[in-house]
């Protein structure tokens, strides 16, 4: 009998996925440091990856300044950059492999007529409306079962509309519980994945072919991303993304949701309020090194 041949062991992958529309703060520096150090020892990739669907808040100007603080924080990345408004196809392919299999409807209620349809429930009912993770009343999914005619006229009369997960009916779908490796709390745990908790969400809109949601499990598995590592407040939004995984068939990544760095005030720092960009700190004098232990980072793998 000939010897086994040896398994090839797994190359890893990172990636780190600003948005371009605004500057990168501290909390942006340690994802984008952590991720780097993590696939240098690991002797593996790092992957930038700018996720810049939202084509009106996100310009080239803020692109440009990102790819400037990671150069100046001593970040190179190992192949180009992945824009994701040049890769729209793929992302309407997987859409379009959804609505094959009838998984997929147009949802016609806008943001603040599920938040009024919510409002009138519970003061008529005197029961809370379901949120989602992030605090948002679950879209009433009214329309979900709409004639095929009357969706069709109201697409093509101009009415608003964005692509929703029929919940429900991909559930039906998994033959198996959905399941991700995490190692954010310290050793790595299997945590069930219960994506049933954000409802129907959007996967696309009339104006914009993708979602955070869809674009990234695409993005991830078209990189051959073997590891994603985040913030914490991105934990619950992995329910989603294994779900999409699960029907679409894409690989499943180890994950990693790191600790958030947070203001003096105790929030999450934010790029809309300018919290502690990073570009602001270099020119009041400090370096990448005073960069890194002020995330908590020793120096950096060489």
């Amino acid at each position: 009998m000939s010897a086994a041949s040896p398994v090839a062991e797994e190359r890893r992958v990172f990636r780190f996925a600003p948005s371009p529309n605004g500057l990168l703060h501290l909390g942006h520096a340690y994802s984008a440091l952590l991720n780097h150090d993590l696939a240098r020892a690991a002797g593996g990739a790092f992957l930038l990856r700018l996720e810049d669907i939202d084509r009106a808040r996100c310009t080239p100007a803020f692109e440009r300044r990102i790819l400037d603080d990671l150069q100046w924080l001593g970040l190179g990345w190992d192949a180009a950059p992945r824009r994701q408004h040049e890769h729209f196809d793929d992302y309407a392919t997987a859409l379009d492999a959804l609505q094959g299999e009838g998984l997929v409807y147009p949802g016609f209620m806008t943001r603040g007529e599920t938040r009024a349809f919510a409002s009138a429930f519970e003061e008529r009912e005197g029961l809370p409306w379901p949120r989602d993770p992030d605090g948002a009343p679950l879209y009433p999914a009214l329309d979900r079962d709409l004639g095929e005619a009357e969706r069709r006229g109201r697409i093509a009369a101009g009415e608003p509309f964005a692509w929703r997960l029929d919940m429900g009916a991909a559930l039906e779908r998994l033959s198996a519980e959905l399941a991700f490796e995490e190692s954010g709390g310290g050793g790595r745990e299997a945590v069930r994945a219960d994506p049933a908790l954000w409802g129907d969400v959007v996967l696309a809109r009339f104006d914009t072919p993708t979602s955070y949601h869809l674009a990234v499990s695409v993005d991830d598995a078209l990189q051959g991303v073997t590891d994603v590592v985040r913030g914490r407040d991105l934990l619950p939004s992995t329910s989603v993304h294994r779900l999409l995984q699960a029907l679409l068939g894409l690989p499943v990544p180890r994950y990693h949701h790191h600790d958030l760095i947070l203001g003096g005030d105790g929030r999450k720092l934010s790029k809309s309020r300018g919290d502690a960009a990073v570009r602001t700190l270099g020119e009041a004098g400090l370096t990448p090194e005073d960069i890194r232990r002020m995330v908590g980072l020793g120096l950096a793998p060489r």
